[in-house]
Parts: C-alpha cells; structure tokens; sequence
C-alpha cells in the first residue's frame, strides 16, 4: 500500500505577504495533488474580523473548507487564541479517523505552539497509522524543549511496531545533520533519506530553509518534492511539502 502525504503551513489561507486571500486555490492545488493524507498548520478555525473583510472567506472553519471537493475526515487542534477567533494544526485523512486530542507544547508566553495527534484506520487488517502534525517556535531553546515533548509523546501512544508520521513545520534551520526524532523515535526525514539533505521550503518563491518536514517510521520512501511551481506558486508563504511512501508493515522490526 503506497501512500502520498502532504505538509503546508497554510498561512491562515493569505498568501506570502498577505497580498491576497488564496485558500481556494490552496483547496484545489490539494485536492489535485492527490494526497491520503495532509497536514496543516495556522489554520484558521474562526476569525470574525476577516469573514466580514475577504471575499470568499469560508462560512464555516478553514479545515472543513479544505475537505469539501475531497470528502476527507478531520481533526483540528487549536493553538492561538485571540479576540476574533483561533487558529491552530489540522489533520485531513482519506481515511477513517479512530481518535484526535490536542497537546500544548507551548514554552513560553509569547507563542502558541501545539502537536495534533490522530489514529488513523487504513484500509487493511494491521495495526493503525499514527499522525502527529506539529508546528514549532521560532526560537532554537524552544524547539529543543518541544522536540523532547514531541519524542516523549510519541513514545507513550505508539507501540514500537506500530507506523508513524510526524510532519509539519518545524521552524528548523539545520539542512544536512540528524536530529532528535530521527535519533530518539528512529524515523526517516523524508528529503534528507531520498536526497541526502533536508529539502528547503521557505520562502516559497525561492526556499532556502528546510523548515517544513515529514519524518516516517515503517514506511519505505519513494519520493520527497517541495512544490512551489506552477499552481503551487504564491499560495502561502511557506513551499508544500510532498511524500510518497509505501507501507511497510509488518516488516518493521521491534525496537528494544
């Protein structure tokens, strides 16, 4: 079973720069993309002030937006809050969805942070597929505190055997090494195992960064691409990130 896996910082639906409100093409560029699977962050579950402003804003939450050309389940965990409504992660799953709950990973009092876990049932008799969409903080002493939440989460609601994927945007600047969940939870980064370094995704019109990731366990990797091009171009400030992998279980060996 192949599986094709999408990460995107959404930028609240606004292009870079807000120059113009772009989550409808965003919708379609997904939905064409094909994949199972897409993680989101800066999702807009509410914000009074923007539906009465922008033309075409969604009635209803940006997450369930973006599932009604596809019919996808989702999960939303809210990060920020504010006067005018929140924002946060969102899991969309071609699948069913068995459980969701949100985890703070906050560490301090300016910036929100949060990791977004969903169980999801593929269409065979193994075990489930274990989701973790994340967005980390801006500054490198928050992300070592988040990567160590991040492990320990992970390692208390996922058996060993079991598959996983941990995706989102990390805000990491660090392009070539191995980091905390490649060494603690043995997983793969997809762009650094297909293509010896981590694939840069920010800025969208020329990324320079590697800041969005996807990182698979029990999965064998075929292909990791940052799109920017094309309908892609100008959609967030931040490059999509796409996977294609193929399940693997029960191949995946017990780790002692």
């Amino acid at each position: 079973m192949k599986l094709t896996l999408l990460t995107i910082n959404a930028h609240k639906g606004f292009s870079a720069m807000n120059r113009r409100f772009a989550l409808p093409e965003l919708r379609q560029c997904v939905h064409d993309s094909g994949a199972d699977i897409v993680f989101m962050q800066e999702v807009v579950g509410q914000n009074l002030r923007h539906a009465g402003k922008y033309f075409g804003w969604p009635k209803g939450p940006q997450h369930e937006f973006m599932t009604e050309l596809s019919g996808f389940r989702h999960a939303y965990g809210k990060n920020a809050v504010y006067t005018a409504g929140h924002h946060g992660n969102a899991i969309l799953s071609r699948y069913d969805i068995l459980h969701s709950e949100k985890l703070d990973i906050s560490t301090n009092r300016v910036e929100q942070r949060g990791l977004l876990y969903a169980r999801i049932k593929l269409p065979h008799a193994g075990p489930p597929l274990h989701c973790f969409c994340v967005h980390l903080g801006l500054l490198r002493r928050s992300r070592i505190k988040q990567f160590r939440m991040i492990c320990d989460f992970v390692k208390r609601v996922v058996p060993d055997t079991e598959p996983a994927i941990v995706a989102g945007d990390f805000n990491e600047w660090r392009k070539g090494s191995r980091d905390e969940l490649e060494e603690c939870l043995v997983m793969q980064d997809a762009g650094l195992t297909l293509h010896g370094r981590k694939l840069r995704t920010f800025p969208a019109a020329l990324p320079v960064l590697p800041l969005d990731r996807i990182y698979l366990r029990g999965f064998r990797l075929h292909k990791a691409q940052v799109l920017n091009k094309g309908p892609w171009r100008d959609l967030s400030d931040h490059a999509a990130f796409l996977a294609e992998a193929e399940y693997a279980w029960p191949s995946v060996e017990h780790r002692s």
